[in-house]
C-alpha cells in the first residue's frame, strides 16, 4: 500500500469511514447545542470547544498549501484554538460543516496531489504528507474525547454499528 492510500484511509476514517473509532461525523450527527457547550467540570473543554480547535489546525494547513498564508486562523497560544464564537445553534451547525468542509477539501488535495507536492514543504511546516498524518493522530485522539463527552451526557448511542 502506498503513502497516498494508507493517509486517504485514515483520513476518512476520522470524518466518515468506520474504523477502530467512531468517525467525527457521525459521533457529532446529533449532538445538540446544550451538549456541545457541556462541561463535567469548570474549565475542561466542551465538545464545540474541541471541534473548533480541530478545524484551526485544518484549517491552517489547508490555506498554507494553498499558499494563502494571508487567510489562515491565528491564535496567540494553543489555548486560543478552542475559541469558541457566540454560542447560537447556527454558530454550532456553522462550526461543524466548516469542519467537515476543509475536512474533505484536504481529502480531495491528497487525492489529486502528485506525490511531489505532498512532500514539498508547506510555509512554516513540514510537507503535507507528514502533516495529515499527525492531524489524522491529532483527530483520533480529540474524537476519543468527544465520544467520552458524549458518553458522560447520555448521548451516545447505547446500540451502534461501530
Amino acid at each position: 500500500m502506498d503513502v497516498r492510500t494508507l493517509l486517504l484511509k485514515q483520513w476518512a476514517s476520522c470524518l466518515d469511514k468506520e474504523d477502530w473509532f467512531p468517525p467525527l461525523e457521525k459521533v457529532l450527527e446529533n449532538i445538540t447545542l446544550e451538549q456541545a457547550i457541556w462541561t463535567p467540570v469548570e474549565g475542561e473543554h466542551c465538545i464545540w470547544e474541541l471541534v473548533c480547535h480541530l478545524l484551526f489546525y485544518e484549517k491552517r494547513i489547508l490555506l498554507r498549501f494553498l499558499g494563502e498564508t494571508a487567510n489562515e486562523p491565528k491564535a496567540e497560544n494553543n489555548d486560543a484554538t478552542y475559541r469558541l464564537p457566540t454560542e447560537t445553534f447556527q454558530n454550532w451547525k456553522e462550526t461543524k460543516q466548516e469542519y467537515f468542509s476543509v475536512h474533505r477539501e484536504l481529502e480531495k488535495i491528497l487525492a489529486k496531489s502528485e506525490l511531489e507536492d505532498l512532500y514539498r514543504p508547506i510555509p512554516d511546516d513540514n510537507p503535507l504528507v507528514l502533516e495529515l498524518k499527525s492531524l489524522a493522530m491529532h483527530n483520533a485522539y480529540h474524537i476519543g474525547q468527544i465520544v467520552f463527552l458524549s458518553k458522560m451526557q447520555g448521548a451516545w448511542a447505547g446500540k451502534r454499528s461501530f
